[in-house]
């Protein structure tokens, strides 16, 4: 059985937001502006050497039965820290039937055994046990994928970076996006300083209100996830509005926007592919959608630090290795 899942949870955060956008307005793209767009999304032809390198120690694909795993990494640039890594990762997986699209999300500050990888410089990391978001600091988008592969069994066929950088020319092309505080929020790490109440939030405040954590809520890497649930929400509601989709002034700014911040492996590096993408998706019946995260636990010795919760995470792993529906929310 499905899980019940807000509305935020059915925009599987930046990425879907993106294929959401796609959906709605490509097909009736001009001609001209479908070629210009085409060209803004970029090909990640390092991840895809530095996977060819290590095939061998990757799991076995699929026998090609038409079951997909869709990597999906929303990274900047650490949230002031200058480090570049995957804030969000998620696995999107599509039946082979058409019927069942599951997001498993991966809470970043996992503590996971990081396999050596290599960098941008050509040479090579050291393996290391560290937390998720880490992996794409060391060696990119594969470095993220064989760290995931190497955690879950699973078999990555594509995916998908999305960076922050685009972020911020969405929400102002669209006019800014209006939240509701029901207290006053302050994250000095991430220039994040609003009064209790209603704000027409702009790019750069938008950005700051994702991106906030250590001094808002909880504190935890979860609870920054349903803000950013929620806050795509509101955004994709202001995208897909007849008044943004019916205006190509209103309507090219978002999607140049949302197409230069896209890097994909050769087989979703195009407006054809990531539409193609978008139908199946829309075609996946209402109670065929799940989100999940990955079971975790407090880890031990590690403050403000996750560990797997093995037996539950095994479960929901081999579901998806096996193409059968997510097991239920324990």
């Amino acid at each position: 059985m499905a899980v019940q899942m807000t509305r935020g949870q059915k925009l599987l955060w930046w990425v879907l937001l993106v294929l959401g956008v796609l959906l709605a307005v490509v097909a009736g793209a001009a001609l001209w502006a479908y070629q210009r767009l085409d060209g803004n999304i970029s090909t990640d032809h390092a991840a895809a050497d530095a996977l060819d390198r290590d095939a061998d120690e990757r799991p076995e694909a699929r026998a090609g039965d038409g079951a997909r795993n869709i990597l999906v990494i929303g990274h900047d640039f650490g949230s002031g820290t200058g480090n570049a890594r995957s804030d969000t990762v998620l696995l999107l997986h599509l039946s082979a039937d058409g019927t069942r699209a599951d997001a498993v999300h991966v809470p970043r500050d996992i503590v996971v055994d990081i396999p050596a990888c290599r960098t941008e410089e050509d040479g090579w990391s050291e393996a290391t046990r560290a937390q998720f978001n880490w992996a794409f600091q060391f060696g990119g988008a594969a470095c993220t994928i064989r760290t995931f592969e190497q955690m879950t069994g699973i078999r990555v066929d594509h995916h998908l970076a999305i960076g922050f950088e685009g972020f911020a020319e969405v929400v102002d092309a669209v006019g800014g996006v209006e939240v509701e505080l029901d207290e006053a929020e302050h994250d000095p790490n991430v220039g994040h300083d609003l009064p209790a109440g209603r704000h027409l939030l702009d790019g750069e405040q938008a950005l700051a209100y994702v991106r906030a954590r250590i001094f808002v809520g909880d504190g935890s890497d979860l609870n920054r996830l349903a803000r950013q649930q929620e806050f795509l929400g509101l955004l994709y509601e202001r995208i897909t509005d007849q008044d943004t989709v019916a205006d190509p002034t209103r309507l090219y700014p978002v999607l140049k926007a949302v197409t230069s911040a896209i890097t994909a492996d050769a087989g979703l590096d195009s407006l054809d592919e990531l539409y193609g993408l978008a139908k199946d998706l829309k075609a996946v019946p209402e109670d065929g959608v799940g989100f999940r995260t990955v079971p975790t636990l407090p880890h031990t010795s590690e403050p403000n630090r996750l560990r797997l919760d093995e037996r539950a995470a095994a479960r929901l792993f081999a579901a998806v290795r096996q193409d059968r529906s997510l097991p239920p929310v324990p």
